[in-house]
């Protein structure tokens, strides 16, 4: 009894101990996926560096929740400008009976455009994907989150490289006023069904300007809220003082000194919205463009000791260096220079930087052109006269200005102002800031960018040819 006792004791313990073991075994962590580079967001500046970096022969990844593309590609700059375009087709249509041609418009059809957008940017989603494949970036879908300093998890897979890049860009600001869920956002804006019948827009910055003038110039009762008493505050004064004055001869409602303090829902349909200065009533689309944040609350930066500023920014360096090694950060994530080239070259440069043994390479934040494709559209690059007046003294500058009407309004009733400024940096006129407004000074913007971005003078503009007749040649014969 005693000997079968043991024997069975003894084979039970065995058992006992090889399901233990072999559990165990089972239960062991995987360890992390390992990388060259890990790149936290497939938008423009995330996809940029690694598909740079993959031309060093690098193996990297890149992890998105979303669409490829991010936010320009989806719901920002590329369908953005195809609504522009759009806009400025119609804007067009009220001039063709003074260039001769007897054209009637019977409607516009929102959903046409929407079907060919949206058809256009499931083809830059795959075009995106397909250059992955092509760089031998391995695309990771679904929401990253750091479990350790240098270690990611997605979906309960971990993932883990030497160099990791934070480019999860931002999202738009809600405010926080009763109500305000029944606003949408600019991302909402592409997912509009119909046109509005009657939209409110609340904001003074770029993406509201742009929004409402689209809107506006579609036929929808446009009215636009603004803190403040001119747009684009941050812009160069002449640009703030002129775009303002063009939205209201647009025919955009522009309430200055607004702000909306509460959103009911008074239909199924229609919207009250009530502000400081009054009530507007029977509003079928609200649209929020009153900043944006980083995505990076779900991030768990935390764990990562990575700083960020008060509003969630991650802190970086000139060199897009966080405070903790092998980590990086581009894009809207750093809260500076939000713009698509900014991330890409930033992104790019850093790849270079990281891969290619160019360690003195980065990116220069001065000097950034940029377009805001409001109605008329906006140019600029350089400081603005304020900055200007502020860093070198208003008597070592030197301001040149010209204001005229664009040669297609020549015959035109509908008329729209153009003006070109120059701001120099005595003796010599170094060009320190061009700001223009009118049609064609988005395309003309970009030369004279690499001409300021050189150090130009004026008198290197006067000894340049004027193109003639155009709206450009006005920044090389300034007196």
């Amino acid at each position: 009894m005693t000997k079968h006792f043991l024997r069975t004791g003894s084979l039970l313990c065995k058992r006992i101990f090889f399901n233990y073991t072999t559990s165990a075994r089972r239960m062991a962590p995987v360890p992390p996926k390992k990388y060259d580079y890990l790149v936290i967001g497939a938008g423009s500046g995330g996809i940029a560096s690694v598909r740079r970096a993959g031309e060093f022969g690098i193996k990297g990844a890149v992890i998105e929740k979303g669409a490829l593309g991010g936010t320009c590609v989806n719901v920002g700059c590329v369908p953005k400008k195809v609504m522009f375009n759009t806009a400025m087709l119609a804007e067009q249509l009220h001039d063709h009976s003074d260039y001769g041609f007897n054209t009637e418009l019977k409607s516009f059809d929102w959903s046409v455009i929407k079907k060919s957008r949206d058809a256009y940017i499931k083809r830059l989603n795959g075009i995106y994907g397909n250059n992955l494949n092509k760089s031998n970036v391995d695309a990771i879908h679904g929401e990253a989150k750091f479990v350790d300093s240098k270690v990611v998890e997605v979906g309960g897979d971990r993932y883990t490289a030497d160099h990791i890049l934070i480019a999860v860009g931002g999202y738009p600001t809600i405010p926080n006023i009763p109500g305000s869920q029944h606003g949408i956002t600019s991302d909402g804006f592409f997912e509009l069904e119909t046109l509005p019948k009657k939209c409110v827009v609340v904001g003074a910055g770029y993406i509201a300007v742009e929004l409402a003038g689209i809107l506006n110039a579609l036929g929808s009762e446009t009215h636009l809220l603004i803190r403040r008493n001119e747009v684009l505050r941050t812009f160069d004064e002449m640009v703030s003082q002129l775009l303002t004055e063009e939205i209201i001869k647009s025919g955009i409602h522009l309430h200055k000194q607004t702000q909306a303090s509460k959103v009911e829902k008074k239909s199924e349909d229609l919207l009250t919205i009530t502000t400081n200065e009054g009530v507007i009533d029977d509003v079928d689309c609200l649209i929020w463009a009153v900043g944006r944040e980083p995505n990076t609350a779900k991030l768990g930066l935390d764990t990562t000791g990575v700083k960020t500023d008060s509003k969630g920014h991650v802190i970086v360096d000139d060199y897009q260096n966080t405070n903790v090694p092998g980590i990086y950060a581009v894009g809207d994530v750093i809260g500076k220079a939000l713009l698509t080239p900014v991330a890409i070259a930033a992104g790019r440069r850093l790849a270079h930087r990281l891969f290619n043994n160019e360690s003195d390479l980065k990116l220069s934040y001065d000097n950034i052109a940029t377009v805001v494709f409001s109605h008329p559209i906006i140019g600029t690059v350089g400081l603005t006269e304020a900055e200007a007046k502020e860093k070198y003294g208003e008597d070592k500058l030197k301001i040149y200005r010209s204001a005229f009407t664009p040669m297609y309004h020549s015959v035109t009733q509908r008329k729209v102002k153009a003006f070109v400024k120059l701001i120099c940096l005595l003796p010599d006129e170094k060009v320190l800031g061009i700001h223009t407004m009118g049609p064609g000074c988005d395309e003309a913007m970009q030369g004279f960018a690499v001409a300021v971005k050189m150090g130009a003078t004026k008198r290197d503009l006067d000894e340049t040819v004027a193109i003639h007749p155009t709206s450009s040649e006005e920044l090389v014969t300034l007196r």
